[in-house]
């Protein structure tokens, strides 16, 4: 699908004023970022590069998108014209698919011409947003689950087909084994996999016969679900009669059954003893229902014998906290060759920009390895790791903190430049495997789920200092 139109329509008014008064190719630095992370948890998941990119190198408006556009009867035959040789040409950085990322600094930054700076928003907005928000949930729920396999299961609840096959994708990203989304497997390899529904032991003239018929179809990695008629007075002892009929003689090991309703730690423990009563201490349980975060941890707490966990909605929705926040702010521009840093204020203090065309590097202490800080500073400056580092808190200016003794690494790449793409794109386990190695680098308690502590974004005195100076200019 051509998305090109895929966009705000003021980005359309923007750019035919921009175009009409003369300021088409005017150079512009946006930054792409986030003002609070959902579940007022410690840290995000950035996710989303690789549709930016594919969207980015599509980018053209059909003789179609510019007849629609003259019907509207408001834009330049001028400006229309050049819609017609449209593709972007400037550049892109982003920190790579699977960073742990934090509030108020640059994820990506475009530097372009105004009108393809302008008229890219909603698109990178958009994928940024989405696949954030569920990458993120996913590494929550992920981190909950203590080590067992997290599955996504939630097309069928998901906000249209792009919510249901990008959001597996996402949901890999931060930590999930799997999807039932089959979409999602032939798009962008991420396992697919499922068992049966109620209904196919209703289908049946008994329960047992349904699984019998099941296990002798699908013999390996068989899943029964047990919970149809009764738990467990039925459905386990029928799946352990056709786990030893039809399947152990056959020296097949790699079963499981899943619960999908009641109390899920009551029955999970009373179907461990069951199975390994039975001599099947190998069979798995799955449990799924309404998970999330809060109750894998209630379950894990409560000893529950589960190994697999199944979630669906609100993983895929982010139900608890369902909008990431993105924004698209201006942060400079050119004139006659020279960066022009611009400012955005507002009464509310956290809507106040970071100006300038910036870079950002991440602080690790050189002992532990973990991440103590990220630093925003002006796009020229060179840290000198042989010196201490002074920071400036970005909004509470009195707060300062010296760090010694660190390594710094920038954070953001080159992805596009010249309209060209440079950046290899990794492979979707690449992407899953960086993303739990980065998380690795955050003490525990920045990944508290209540109260977690707060992960230093801060400012380098030029910043600050050039920041600083420009909001005492507005106020006179």
């Amino acid at each position: 699908m051509n998305h090109t139109l895929l966009c705000d329509f003021y980005e359309l008014t923007m750019s035919n004023g921009y175009f009409k008064n003369g300021l088409s190719n005017k150079i512009t630095y946006f930054d792409v970022f986030f003002r609070s992370v959902p579940d007022g948890g410690g840290y995000a998941v950035f996710a989303g590069l690789e549709q930016i990119c594919e969207y980015i190198q599509k980018l053209q408006f059909t003789d179609d998108d510019i007849d629609f556009l003259r019907n509207k009867g408001i834009f330049d035959e001028g400006f229309l014209s050049y819609l017609k040789d449209f593709k972007f040409t400037g550049d892109i950085y982003a920190v790579p698919e699977g960073t742990p990322i934090f509030p108020h600094e640059p994820v990506i930054t475009v530097r372009a011409p105004a009108i393809e700076a302008q008229l890219i928003e909603t698109f990178l907005l958009l994928q940024f947003n989405h696949q954030s928000l569920i990458a993120t949930k996913a590494s929550r729920i992920v981190r909950a689950s203590q080590g067992r396999t997290v599955l996504e299961f939630g097309s069928r609840r998901a906000q249209g087909a792009d919510g249901a096959t990008i959001g597996a994708r996402a949901a890999f990203i931060g930590g999930c084994k799997g999807t039932a989304c089959t979409l999602t497997d032939r798009l962008f390899g991420v396992p697919a996999g499922g068992t049966m529904a109620h209904s196919w032991v209703q289908m049946f003239d008994s329960e047992y016969e349904a699984f019998k018929t099941y296990c002798e179809s699908y013999p390996h990695g068989a899943t029964l679900l047990v919970d149809t008629y009764n738990t467990l007075k039925s459905g386990v002892p029928n799946a352990i009669k056709v786990f030893k009929e039809v399947l152990v003689p056959q020296g097949i090991t790699d079963f499981a059954i899943r619960l999908d309703s009641g109390d899920i730690s009551y029955l999970s423990k009373k179907a461990r003893k069951m199975l390994d009563d039975a001599g099947l201490s190998c069979c798995k349980i799955t449990a799924s229902n309404s998970l999330d975060e809060y109750l894998i941890r209630d379950l894990m707490m409560q000893d529950a014998k589960i190994d697999t966990f199944g979630v669906g909605e609100r993983l895929i929705t982010a139900s608890s906290s369902p909008v990431f926040g993105g924004v698209y702010k201006l942060a400079a521009v050119e004139e006659n060759g020279v960066i022009v840093p611009k400012i955005k204020v507002s009464e509310n203090i956290g809507k106040i920009t970071n100006p300038h065309f910036k870079k950002v590097y991440r602080i690790f202490d050189k002992e532990s390895g973990k991440a103590i800080a990220d630093y925003i500073c002006i796009h020229d400056e060179i840290i000198d790791e042989t010196k201490p580092l002074q920071i400036f808190d970005q909004f509470a200016v009195w707060k300062t903190k010296t760090i010694e003794n660190f390594v710094a690494k920038e954070l953001q790449v080159p992805v596009f430049r010249n309209g060209k793409l440079v950046y290899k794109l990794p492979e979707i386990e690449e992407i899953q495997q960086y993303c739990a190695e980065q998380l690795d680098t955050l003490w525990d308690e920045v990944k508290r789920f209540e109260n977690p502590h707060s992960y230093y974004v801060d400012l380098s005195v030029k910043l600050w200092k050039k920041k600083t100076e420009m909001l005492e200019r507005l106020k006179g």
